[in-house]
């Protein structure tokens, strides 16, 4: 490597360390990260900003914009009060039916939406119903951050990785759903059974509070009925244009962003109002992010290890794609899934020409890893760093190893159990 690869990978890895150990704010962190590489010249402004493969995603970043504006104005109809009342009277007070409920609805929200658009809607929720029974919303928090990442691993439009996938692969929205929806409800029902043993301590059912809960009607909650059916109206208008991506030829941003336009235009909230519910810091940590990784991108540190990593067992397909498996958990877990896998995508494609039979096993192996790998570190996915930044915002701060403890071993038996997958995907 180049004397400006070196100091690009020393500058990651220390900011890297101050996000871990908290040192300094992880916005600043990313910020000052970013600042330097571009001091060094690491990466450029136009690479930094402009470039489609190693500049900041802005469609990630208007993405979670105008889905941050929508469930500001949702927040203001009572709806999260409705779900919260529901979802605790139906698991009668009891923490862990509850964790249950909502980690079922994250899943299968996060697959058919995508994973940070689900922990926007499910997060206000949670703070509510975990306020009504006084348990700690932390535990439920990241066990949701982790069933979004899990449940959007089954489909093309859960999980941002996965379009990136698909669209250098050639794979179709079916493809995801048939070869790895299955292997999902697995993961999740083993995912459940450890968050049973990992948040024990945080499932103290209080007999007074669950009773007053099954007093409440949920109906009462609602503040704003006009508001709720324009707001769910267009909610529903751009889910549905996210699933009809293939035949609108429309960005999930550009959605997202329309959505948003709409939803202020024909409702009373104020444009001010609409953009106070925007998690700023979150967004500015994303470019920081971006920019970092993208000056790893630039210097070739990234395509170096990787290509090293799979160039070391090309010609045997079975053992490629288990090394692509765990090399994409551990890599996306330091980097962030969604610039992985734009790094990896064009390696993986020449790969697989120089790689005799099934090549499909290289790509699944490629989503499984960056997806589920996404849950070992709070910066590992999209989704982890939005629930950091709404429960910082609402005084319930995460820090980075509470969730990185548990997520390390979510990520391990996850991946573990997705190993014997795709030997029998190649064998088969």
């Amino acid at each position: 490597m180049t004397v400006t690869a070196w100091v690009a990978a020393i500058v990651f890895a220390a900011t890297y360390v101050l996000i871990a150990t908290e040192k300094i704010h992880r916005v600043k962190a990313a910020l000052g990260g970013a600042a330097i590489m571009l001091l060094v010249h690491a990466t450029a402004a136009g690479s930094a900003f402009f470039s489609q493969e190693s500049g900041v995603d802005w469609n990630v970043v208007f993405l979670l914009l105008g889905m941050m504006v929508i469930v500001g104005v949702l927040r203001q109809t009572g709806v999260f009060e409705y779900l919260a009342i529901w979802a605790a009277k139906r698991a009668r007070g009891r923490p862990f039916r509850l964790m249950v409920l909502l980690l079922v609805i994250t899943a299968l929200a996060s697959a058919l939406l995508d994973n940070v658009t689900t922990v926007l809607l499910i997060a206000p929720v949670t703070f509510l119903v975990c306020e009504r029974l006084a348990l700690p919303v932390a535990p439920f928090l990241i066990a949701e951050a982790m069933a979004s990442n899990i449940g959007g691993t089954a489909t093309l439009v859960g999980d941002p990785p996965n379009i990136i996938i698909a669209s250098r692969a050639g794979l179709t929205f079916n493809d995801f759903l048939v070869h790895l929806a299955p292997l999902v409800i697995v993961l999740m029902a083993v995912f459940i059974g450890l968050c049973r043993v990992l948040f024990r301590r945080a499932f103290r059912y209080d007999p007074e509070r669950a009773a007053e809960i099954m007093q409440l009607d949920e109906k009462a909650a609602i503040e704003d009925r006009v508001m709720l059916v324009q707001s769910l109206s267009v909610l529903g208008v751009v889910v549905a244009a996210f699933v009809l991506h293939p035949v609108l030829h429309y960005e999930p941003s550009v959605v997202a962003l329309l959505g948003a336009g709409l939803l202020v235009l024909v409702t009373k909230v104020t444009t001010d109002e609409a953009l106070r519910e925007v998690e700023w810091p979150t967004l500015v940590f994303f470019a920081g992010l971006f920019v970092m990784v993208g000056a790893l991108v630039e210097t070739g540190v990234i395509a170096q290890v990787s290509q090293a990593a799979a160039e070391a067992t090309a010609g045997r397909p079975g053992v490629t794609a288990m090394v692509l498996l765990w090399a994409s958990a551990g890599l996306s877990a330091i980097v962030d899934n969604i610039p992985y896998v734009a790094t990896m995508s064009p390696i993986v494609a020449d790969l697989a020409q120089h790689v005799p039979g099934d090549h499909d096993v290289l790509w699944w192996a490629l989503a499984l890893g960056a997806d589920l790998g996404g849950n070992a570190t709070a910066v590992g996915a999209s989704a982890n760093v939005v629930i950091l930044g709404i429960a910082e915002r609402n005084g319930a701060r995460i820090s980075f190893w509470e969730f990185t403890k548990y997520g390390l071993v979510v990520t391990v038996v996850t991946v573990a159990l997705a190993t014997p997958y795709l030997w029998l995907r190649y064998l088969l």
